[in-house]
């Protein structure tokens, strides 16, 4: 019972990180887009998946709750001669690009890797534990 409660542990992890590595994707993908879906100049907002307790066999493990937008402020560039550049104001002359810092997402996705990679080789182990034990009951 012990070693499938381990199992489900690492494979909610597993799922957990592969949301948190698309989202980081995602992010990474989209660290230049100035524009919306809808072609409006509303620059992408950086997400972030937030994790919790998960709902396993007794609330084992780890779930994504939700994943929610950052609220850190848009880069501003100047660059008067860019078709979303703002057009009068204060920022008249800068364009907003998303708030997405490239350092920053690859060590995200560098760490859910690592923690991806890391619940791979418990469920190993887990699997190796159990084989073992089958044999000494055997």
């Amino acid at each position: 019972m012990m070693l499938m409660s381990t199992m489900d542990i690492s494979a909610s992890a597993l799922v957990a990180q592969r949301t948190n590595m698309d989202t980081i994707a995602a992010n990474i993908s989209n660290m230049h887009a100035t524009r919306d879906a809808n072609g409006d100049p509303n620059p992408y907002r950086r997400k972030i998946a937030l994790f919790a307790h998960g709902t396993g066999r007794g609330g084992a493990g780890v779930r994504v709750d939700s994943i929610v937008e950052s609220k850190d402020a848009f880069r501003l560039v100047h660059d008067p001669t860019h078709p979303d550049a703002i057009k009068s104001g204060e920022q008249e002359g800068y364009v907003r690009y998303p708030n997405v810092d490239q350092s920053t997402e690859m060590v995200n996705g560098m760490m859910a890797a690592r923690i991806y990679e890391a619940n791979i080789t418990v469920m190993e182990i887990t699997k190796t534990i159990a084989a073992a034990s089958l044999r000494v009951m055997a």
